[in-house]
Protein backbone atom coordinates (compact mmCIF):
# COMPACT_ATOMS: atom_id res chain seq x y z
CA UNK A 1 0.00 0.00 0.00
CA UNK A 2 1.44 3.39 -0.95
CA UNK A 3 1.60 6.46 1.24
CA UNK A 4 -1.31 8.22 -0.48
CA UNK A 5 -3.61 5.28 0.12
CA UNK A 6 -2.55 5.18 3.78
CA UNK A 7 -3.34 8.88 4.11
CA UNK A 8 -6.82 8.38 2.62
CA UNK A 9 -7.60 5.48 4.93
CA UNK A 10 -6.31 7.36 7.98
CA UNK A 11 -8.43 10.38 7.09
CA UNK A 12 -11.58 8.28 6.64
CA UNK A 13 -11.01 6.54 9.97
CA UNK A 14 -10.56 9.81 11.87
CA UNK A 15 -13.58 11.45 10.20
CA UNK A 16 -15.72 8.44 11.05
CA UNK A 17 -14.94 9.04 14.76
CA UNK A 18 -15.26 12.84 14.90
CA UNK A 19 -15.96 13.19 18.62
CA UNK A 20 -13.15 10.89 19.69
CA UNK A 21 -10.72 12.57 17.29
CA UNK A 22 -11.72 16.01 18.55
CA UNK A 23 -11.29 15.09 22.20
CA UNK A 24 -7.93 13.49 21.40
CA UNK A 25 -6.73 16.72 19.76
CA UNK A 26 -7.91 18.85 22.69
CA UNK A 27 -4.72 18.40 24.74
CA UNK A 28 -2.55 19.33 21.75
CA UNK A 29 -4.78 22.34 20.97
CA UNK A 30 -4.54 23.67 24.52
CA UNK A 31 -0.80 23.02 24.66
CA UNK A 32 -0.04 24.83 21.39
CA UNK A 33 -2.30 27.75 22.21
CA UNK A 34 -0.72 28.12 25.65
CA UNK A 35 2.86 27.98 24.39
CA UNK A 36 2.30 30.53 21.62
CA UNK A 37 0.29 32.84 23.88
CA UNK A 38 2.84 32.70 26.72
CA UNK A 39 5.80 33.31 24.40
CA UNK A 40 3.95 36.16 22.67
CA UNK A 41 2.99 37.83 25.95
CA UNK A 42 6.51 37.37 27.33
CA UNK A 43 8.06 38.96 24.26
CA UNK A 44 5.47 41.72 24.48
CA UNK A 45 6.55 42.42 28.05
CA UNK A 46 10.17 42.64 26.89
CA UNK A 47 9.26 45.09 24.12
CA UNK A 48 7.17 47.17 26.52
CA UNK A 49 10.02 47.39 29.04
CA UNK A 50 12.43 48.31 26.24
CA UNK A 51 10.13 51.09 25.03
CA UNK A 52 9.83 52.45 28.57
CA UNK A 53 13.59 52.65 28.95
CA UNK A 54 14.09 54.03 25.46
CA UNK A 55 11.62 56.81 26.28
CA UNK A 56 14.23 58.05 28.75
CA UNK A 57 16.71 58.45 25.92
CA UNK A 58 19.85 56.54 25.02
CA UNK A 59 22.19 58.89 26.89
CA UNK A 60 20.87 58.57 30.45
CA UNK A 61 23.13 57.58 33.36
CA UNK A 62 21.93 56.87 36.91
CA UNK A 63 24.28 57.31 39.88
CA UNK A 64 23.03 55.47 42.98
CA UNK A 65 24.37 55.43 46.55
CA UNK A 66 26.19 52.30 47.71
CA UNK A 67 26.87 49.06 45.84
CA UNK A 68 24.37 46.36 44.92
CA UNK A 69 25.58 44.18 47.80
CA UNK A 70 25.36 47.03 50.30
CA UNK A 71 21.81 47.83 49.25
CA UNK A 72 20.79 44.17 49.59
CA UNK A 73 22.45 43.60 52.97
CA UNK A 74 21.13 46.60 54.88
CA UNK A 75 17.65 47.48 56.05
CA UNK A 76 18.04 51.08 54.91
CA UNK A 77 20.04 51.76 51.72
CA UNK A 78 23.36 53.53 52.38
CA UNK A 79 23.30 57.25 51.68
CA UNK A 80 26.69 58.57 50.66
CA UNK A 81 25.50 60.64 47.68
CA UNK A 82 24.96 64.29 48.50
CA UNK A 83 23.81 67.34 46.61
CA UNK A 84 27.41 68.57 46.37
CA UNK A 85 28.27 65.40 44.39
CA UNK A 86 25.68 66.29 41.78
CA UNK A 87 26.94 69.87 41.60
CA UNK A 88 30.52 68.60 41.16
CA UNK A 89 29.45 66.30 38.31
CA UNK A 90 27.65 69.19 36.60
CA UNK A 91 30.69 71.46 36.73
CA UNK A 92 33.64 69.06 36.41
CA UNK A 93 32.56 66.33 33.96
CA UNK A 94 32.93 67.64 30.39
CA UNK A 95 31.12 64.77 28.62
CA UNK A 96 27.69 65.44 30.14
CA UNK A 97 24.84 67.67 29.07
CA UNK A 98 22.69 68.02 32.20
CA UNK A 99 22.51 66.77 35.79
CA UNK A 100 19.37 66.40 37.91
CA UNK A 101 19.77 65.21 41.52
CA UNK A 102 16.70 63.57 42.99
CA UNK A 103 15.29 62.98 46.46
CA UNK A 104 12.34 60.59 46.75
CA UNK A 105 9.63 60.46 49.36
CA UNK A 106 6.01 59.55 49.92
CA UNK A 107 3.48 61.73 51.74
CA UNK A 108 -0.21 62.58 51.75
CA UNK A 109 -1.16 65.56 49.59
CA UNK A 110 -4.36 67.41 50.52
CA UNK A 111 -6.60 69.88 48.72
CA UNK A 112 -9.67 70.94 50.71
CA UNK A 113 -11.37 67.62 51.62
CA UNK A 114 -9.48 65.51 49.06
CA UNK A 115 -6.40 63.53 50.13
CA UNK A 116 -4.10 61.45 47.93
CA UNK A 117 -0.90 59.51 48.59
CA UNK A 118 1.79 61.10 46.43
CA UNK A 119 5.26 60.13 45.27
CA UNK A 120 7.36 63.16 46.17
CA UNK A 121 10.24 63.98 43.83
CA UNK A 122 12.59 66.68 45.01
CA UNK A 123 14.68 67.79 42.05
CA UNK A 124 15.93 70.71 39.96
CA UNK A 125 14.90 72.46 36.76
CA UNK A 126 17.15 70.17 34.69
CA UNK A 127 15.00 67.13 35.52
CA UNK A 128 12.52 67.87 32.73
CA UNK A 129 15.21 67.73 30.04
CA UNK A 130 17.21 64.84 31.50
CA UNK A 131 14.19 62.57 32.03
CA UNK A 132 12.10 63.86 29.10
CA UNK A 133 9.38 65.02 31.49
CA UNK A 134 7.16 67.33 29.44
CA UNK A 135 4.85 69.91 30.98
CA UNK A 136 1.23 69.77 29.88
CA UNK A 137 0.11 73.10 31.35
CA UNK A 138 1.79 75.82 33.37
CA UNK A 139 5.53 75.44 33.97
CA UNK A 140 8.08 73.18 35.61
CA UNK A 141 10.40 74.06 38.48
CA UNK A 142 12.87 76.84 37.71
CA UNK A 143 16.38 77.55 38.97
CA UNK A 144 14.96 80.50 40.87
CA UNK A 145 12.52 78.15 42.68
CA UNK A 146 15.44 75.97 43.78
CA UNK A 147 17.59 78.92 44.91
CA UNK A 148 14.92 80.50 47.07
CA UNK A 149 13.46 77.26 48.52
CA UNK A 150 10.12 78.12 46.92
CA UNK A 151 7.02 76.29 48.11
CA UNK A 152 5.81 75.37 44.63
CA UNK A 153 4.94 72.04 43.01
CA UNK A 154 4.28 70.55 39.59
CA UNK A 155 1.72 67.74 39.67
CA UNK A 156 1.42 64.53 37.68
CA UNK A 157 -1.81 64.22 35.69
CA UNK A 158 -3.29 61.42 37.85
CA UNK A 159 -2.82 63.13 41.20
CA UNK A 160 -4.02 66.46 39.76
CA UNK A 161 -7.23 64.81 38.58
CA UNK A 162 -7.78 62.97 41.87
CA UNK A 163 -7.25 66.08 44.00
CA UNK A 164 -8.91 68.75 41.88
CA UNK A 165 -11.43 66.96 39.66
CA UNK A 166 -12.78 69.58 37.24
CA UNK A 167 -11.14 72.50 39.06
CA UNK A 168 -8.14 74.14 37.40
CA UNK A 169 -5.18 73.27 39.66
CA UNK A 170 -2.88 76.05 38.43
CA UNK A 171 -2.50 78.66 41.18
CA UNK A 172 -4.26 76.54 43.80
CA UNK A 173 -2.69 75.53 47.13
CA UNK A 174 -2.14 71.97 48.33
CA UNK A 175 -0.82 70.88 51.72
CA UNK A 176 1.94 68.31 52.35
CA UNK A 177 2.90 67.59 55.99
CA UNK A 178 0.99 70.71 57.02
CA UNK A 179 2.93 72.99 54.60
CA UNK A 180 1.18 74.85 51.79
CA UNK A 181 2.51 74.61 48.23
CA UNK A 182 1.35 76.50 45.15
CA UNK A 183 0.62 74.42 42.04
CA UNK A 184 2.57 75.93 39.14
CA UNK A 185 2.25 73.21 36.50
CA UNK A 186 0.66 69.97 35.40
CA UNK A 187 2.95 67.41 33.77
CA UNK A 188 2.10 65.63 30.53
CA UNK A 189 0.81 62.08 30.96
CA UNK A 190 3.74 59.70 31.35
CA UNK A 191 2.31 56.37 32.52
CA UNK A 192 3.85 53.69 34.71
CA UNK A 193 7.55 52.91 34.75
CA UNK A 194 8.92 49.81 36.52
CA UNK A 195 5.79 49.50 38.63
CA UNK A 196 5.62 53.18 39.63
CA UNK A 197 2.92 55.44 38.22
CA UNK A 198 4.80 58.58 37.24
CA UNK A 199 1.51 60.44 36.95
CA UNK A 200 1.09 60.19 40.75
CA UNK A 201 4.26 62.23 41.34
CA UNK A 202 4.57 65.65 42.93
CA UNK A 203 7.69 67.57 41.84
CA UNK A 204 9.16 69.93 44.44
CA UNK A 205 12.36 72.05 44.41
CA UNK A 206 15.07 69.84 45.91
CA UNK A 207 16.10 72.51 48.41
CA UNK A 208 12.53 72.82 49.67
CA UNK A 209 12.19 69.05 49.86
CA UNK A 210 15.35 68.59 51.92
CA UNK A 211 14.86 71.59 54.21
CA UNK A 212 11.12 71.30 54.92
CA UNK A 213 9.98 67.72 54.24
CA UNK A 214 12.74 65.13 54.70
CA UNK A 215 15.51 66.96 56.54
CA UNK A 216 19.20 66.09 56.59
CA UNK A 217 19.56 62.36 55.77
CA UNK A 218 23.34 62.10 55.38
CA UNK A 219 26.22 63.04 57.71
CA UNK A 220 28.20 64.14 54.65
CA UNK A 221 25.81 66.85 53.45
CA UNK A 222 22.33 67.07 51.91
CA UNK A 223 21.61 63.43 51.12
CA UNK A 224 19.95 62.54 47.83
CA UNK A 225 18.36 59.34 46.53
CA UNK A 226 20.24 59.27 43.22
CA UNK A 227 21.54 61.46 40.43
CA UNK A 228 20.13 61.58 36.88
CA UNK A 229 22.80 62.44 34.34
CA UNK A 230 22.41 63.06 30.61
CA UNK A 231 25.52 62.53 28.49
CA UNK A 232 26.15 64.81 25.53
CA UNK A 233 25.12 61.99 23.19
CA UNK A 234 24.89 58.21 23.11
CA UNK A 235 28.55 57.93 22.07
CA UNK A 236 29.63 59.83 25.19
CA UNK A 237 27.94 57.53 27.72
CA UNK A 238 30.97 55.32 28.38
CA UNK A 239 33.27 58.33 28.69
CA UNK A 240 30.87 60.08 31.06
CA UNK A 241 30.52 56.93 33.15
CA UNK A 242 34.31 56.69 33.52
CA UNK A 243 34.73 60.38 34.37
CA UNK A 244 31.89 60.37 36.93
CA UNK A 245 33.35 57.27 38.59
CA UNK A 246 36.80 58.84 38.92
CA UNK A 247 35.37 62.12 40.23
CA UNK A 248 33.24 60.45 42.91
CA UNK A 249 36.13 58.23 44.05
CA UNK A 250 38.21 61.36 44.61
CA UNK A 251 35.37 63.15 46.39
CA UNK A 252 34.67 60.15 48.62
CA UNK A 253 38.40 59.70 49.29
CA UNK A 254 38.40 56.24 47.78
CA UNK A 255 41.43 56.11 45.51
CA UNK A 256 42.30 52.45 46.19
CA UNK A 257 41.34 50.56 43.00
CA UNK A 258 40.73 47.40 45.05
CA UNK A 259 38.40 49.07 47.55
CA UNK A 260 34.63 48.88 47.16
CA UNK A 261 32.99 52.01 45.79
CA UNK A 262 30.41 53.94 47.79
CA UNK A 263 28.25 54.39 44.70
CA UNK A 264 26.95 52.50 41.66
CA UNK A 265 26.69 53.84 38.13
CA UNK A 266 24.04 52.39 35.84
CA UNK A 267 23.33 53.31 32.25
CA UNK A 268 20.04 52.98 30.45
CA UNK A 269 21.55 50.06 28.52
CA UNK A 270 22.53 48.28 31.77
CA UNK A 271 19.02 48.60 33.16
CA UNK A 272 17.49 47.39 29.90
CA UNK A 273 19.74 44.31 29.85
CA UNK A 274 18.68 43.42 33.40
CA UNK A 275 15.00 43.71 32.52
CA UNK A 276 15.55 41.68 29.33
CA UNK A 277 17.20 38.87 31.30
CA UNK A 278 14.40 38.78 33.87
CA UNK A 279 11.56 38.91 31.34
CA UNK A 280 13.35 36.39 29.10
CA UNK A 281 13.66 33.93 31.98
CA UNK A 282 9.99 34.40 32.85
CA UNK A 283 9.02 33.82 29.20
CA UNK A 284 10.96 30.54 29.14
CA UNK A 285 9.36 29.48 32.44
CA UNK A 286 5.86 30.26 31.17
CA UNK A 287 6.47 28.47 27.87
CA UNK A 288 7.88 25.42 29.66
CA UNK A 289 4.88 25.32 31.99
CA UNK A 290 2.48 25.59 29.07
CA UNK A 291 4.46 22.91 27.22
CA UNK A 292 3.49 20.36 29.87
CA UNK A 293 0.00 20.31 28.35
CA UNK A 294 1.59 19.23 25.04
CA UNK A 295 3.03 16.20 26.82
CA UNK A 296 -0.37 15.46 28.33
CA UNK A 297 -1.90 15.75 24.85
CA UNK A 298 0.65 13.26 23.50
CA UNK A 299 -0.25 10.76 26.20
CA UNK A 300 -3.91 11.23 25.26
CA UNK A 301 -3.10 10.41 21.64
CA UNK A 302 -1.30 7.22 22.71
CA UNK A 303 -4.25 6.14 24.86
CA UNK A 304 -6.78 6.69 22.10
CA UNK A 305 -4.61 4.93 19.52
CA UNK A 306 -4.30 1.91 21.82
CA UNK A 307 -8.09 1.84 22.15
CA UNK A 308 -8.34 2.13 18.38
CA UNK A 309 -6.01 -0.86 17.89
CA UNK A 310 -8.19 -2.94 20.21
CA UNK A 311 -11.41 -1.92 18.45
CA UNK A 312 -9.97 -2.55 14.97
CA UNK A 313 -8.44 -5.96 15.65
CA UNK A 314 -10.62 -7.65 13.04
CA UNK A 315 -9.77 -5.03 10.42
CA UNK A 316 -6.07 -5.47 11.07
CA UNK A 317 -6.39 -9.27 10.90
CA UNK A 318 -8.31 -9.13 7.62
CA UNK A 319 -5.79 -6.74 6.02
CA UNK A 320 -2.86 -8.91 7.06
CA UNK A 321 -4.67 -12.04 5.85
CA UNK A 322 -4.98 -10.60 2.32
CA UNK A 323 -1.33 -9.64 2.19
CA UNK A 324 -0.86 -6.34 4.06
CA UNK A 325 2.65 -6.09 5.47
CA UNK A 326 3.60 -5.07 8.99
CA UNK A 327 5.14 -1.88 7.62
CA UNK A 328 1.88 -0.81 5.94
CA UNK A 329 -0.10 -1.38 9.16
CA UNK A 330 2.58 0.48 11.13
CA UNK A 331 2.53 3.35 8.62
CA UNK A 332 -1.24 3.79 8.76
CA UNK A 333 -1.45 4.01 12.53
CA UNK A 334 1.54 6.34 12.63
CA UNK A 335 -0.11 8.58 10.03
CA UNK A 336 -3.32 8.72 12.09
CA UNK A 337 -1.36 9.80 15.18
CA UNK A 338 0.58 12.46 13.27
CA UNK A 339 -2.60 13.81 11.63
CA UNK A 340 -4.25 14.15 15.04
CA UNK A 341 -1.29 16.00 16.53
CA UNK A 342 -0.68 18.27 13.52
CA UNK A 343 -4.36 19.15 13.22
CA UNK A 344 -4.43 19.95 16.94
CA UNK A 345 -1.25 21.99 16.51
CA UNK A 346 -2.74 24.06 13.69
CA UNK A 347 -5.98 24.76 15.58
CA UNK A 348 -4.02 25.54 18.76
CA UNK A 349 -1.77 27.89 16.81
CA UNK A 350 -4.79 29.80 15.55
CA UNK A 351 -6.17 30.13 19.08
CA UNK A 352 -2.76 31.16 20.44
CA UNK A 353 -2.34 33.87 17.79
CA UNK A 354 -5.83 35.16 18.54
CA UNK A 355 -5.01 35.32 22.26
CA UNK A 356 -1.78 37.22 21.61
CA UNK A 357 -3.53 39.75 19.37
CA UNK A 358 -6.27 40.20 22.00
CA UNK A 359 -3.69 40.87 24.73
CA UNK A 360 -1.97 43.40 22.47
CA UNK A 361 -5.30 45.15 21.82
CA UNK A 362 -6.50 45.48 25.43
CA UNK A 363 -3.19 46.00 27.31
CA UNK A 364 -0.16 48.28 26.88
CA UNK A 365 2.01 45.22 26.16
CA UNK A 366 3.27 45.18 22.59
CA UNK A 367 2.44 41.50 22.25
CA UNK A 368 3.47 39.99 18.94
CA UNK A 369 3.31 36.60 17.28
CA UNK A 370 6.68 34.88 17.11
CA UNK A 371 7.21 32.94 13.89
CA UNK A 372 9.86 30.84 15.60
CA UNK A 373 7.43 29.94 18.41
CA UNK A 374 4.78 28.91 15.86
CA UNK A 375 7.19 26.70 13.91
CA UNK A 376 8.53 25.11 17.10
CA UNK A 377 5.06 24.53 18.57
CA UNK A 378 3.65 22.92 15.42
CA UNK A 379 6.85 20.92 14.90
CA UNK A 380 6.76 19.68 18.48
CA UNK A 381 3.11 18.72 18.01
CA UNK A 382 3.98 16.56 15.01
CA UNK A 383 6.92 15.03 16.84
CA UNK A 384 4.74 14.24 19.84
CA UNK A 385 2.21 12.51 17.59
CA UNK A 386 5.00 10.54 15.95
CA UNK A 387 6.60 9.61 19.27
CA UNK A 388 3.44 8.60 21.11
CA UNK A 389 2.01 6.89 18.04
CA UNK A 390 4.93 4.47 17.73
CA UNK A 391 3.88 2.09 20.50
CA UNK A 392 0.21 1.68 19.44
CA UNK A 393 1.31 1.32 15.79
CA UNK A 394 3.80 -1.40 16.69
CA UNK A 395 1.14 -3.20 18.70
CA UNK A 396 -1.13 -3.17 15.66
CA UNK A 397 1.62 -4.30 13.27
CA UNK A 398 2.58 -7.25 15.50
CA UNK A 399 -0.94 -8.73 15.67
CA UNK A 400 -1.14 -12.29 14.36
CA UNK A 401 -3.74 -12.32 11.56
CA UNK A 402 -5.24 -15.69 12.64
CA UNK A 403 -5.55 -14.59 16.28
CA UNK A 404 -7.01 -11.27 15.13
CA UNK A 405 -9.62 -12.93 12.93
CA UNK A 406 -10.62 -15.40 15.66
CA UNK A 407 -11.19 -12.54 18.11
CA UNK A 408 -13.99 -11.09 15.94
Amino acid sequence: MDLLESLKMAGKTLVANKLRSGLTMLGIIIGNASVIAMVGVGQGAQKYAASQFQSLGTDIIFVLPGTDNARRNTISPPNRLVLADAEAIATQVPSIRDVAPQVNGSELATYKNQTQRANLVGTTSEYSSVRSADVGRGRFLSRSDVKRNARVVALGTAIAKNLFGQTDPIGQQIRIKGISFEVIGIMAEKGAFLGTNQDDSVFIPITTMTSRLVGRTSPFGVGISFINVAAKDSNSVSTAQFQISNLLRLRHQNTDINAEDTFTIRTQKDALEIVDRISGALTILLAATAGISLLVGGIGIMNIMLVSVTERTSEIGLRKAIGASQSSILTQFMIEAVILSLAGGIVGTGLGISGVLLVGAVTPLKAGVSGVAIVIAVGVSGAIGLFFGVFPAKQAAKLDPIVALRST
